[in-house]
């Protein structure tokens, strides 16, 4: 706030003066408007600095979802590639034991049928074993159950003496994996009678 000084007969007119540094109060304080500037710049340049703070992290943040996104992304391409690995190397050995029968044959060809049949068991339970730790299951209904479209697959209705719309036989087993059909059981269901 200024204080206008009128023109008094013993003091010098005040407005006629320019204003200089000089003329500061006496006890060393900023004026008004230099102290909110100071204020003002001060918070500026503290705003400023949190301006670049927060652009900083939100620029960090960004790339950090960004490289999330690449891995998973990544991740997930691998998954894809190498799902069946697992179920794979469980197969190998079947393989081998049907190659090496083979080459038993070869080179025995006059071998007894009860050793081929033991070969073929064991190889079987191979199988069996196979499947089991890679969660495939079987679908062989046995006679009179309900027929399930969503797991049996029906090839003709036959007249049977048991209820209609149940497995009369099952002319293919089929297989689940996790839960989802791999392959409908191929069945024959009793006709309404």
């Amino acid at each position: 706030m200024r204080r206008v000084l009128r023109n008094q007969p013993n003091q010098p007119n005040m407005s006629d003066t320019p204003a200089t540094p000089e003329m500061a109060p006496e006890n060393g304080a900023a004026a008004p408007e230099q102290a909110a500037g100071a204020t003002l710049e001060q918070q500026l340049a503290e705003l400023q600095a949190k301006h670049a703070e927060v652009s900083d992290a939100y620029l960090r943040a960004k790339a950090e979802a960004e490289n999330v996104r690449r891995r998973s992304e990544e991740e997930i391409a691998k998954a894809r590639k190498f799902a069946v690995e697992s179920f794979a190397e469980s197969l190998l050995p079947i393989k081998d034991s049907l190659e090496a029968a083979l080459a038993s044959h070869a080179a025995k060809p006059d071998t007894p049928v009860e050793t081929v049949l033991e070969g073929v068991t064991a190889t079987l339970r191979q199988l069996a074993s196979a499947f089991e730790r890679n969660k495939v299951i079987e679908i062989n209904p046995p006679a009179t159950t309900k027929f399930d479209p969503h797991q049996h697959q029906a090839i003709s209705m036959v007249p049977a003496d048991q209820e209609a719309n149940t497995i009369v036989g099952v002319l293919q087993k089929g297989y689940l994996i996790a839960d989802r059909v791999l392959r409908p059981a191929l069945v024959t269901v009793a006709a309404p009678k």
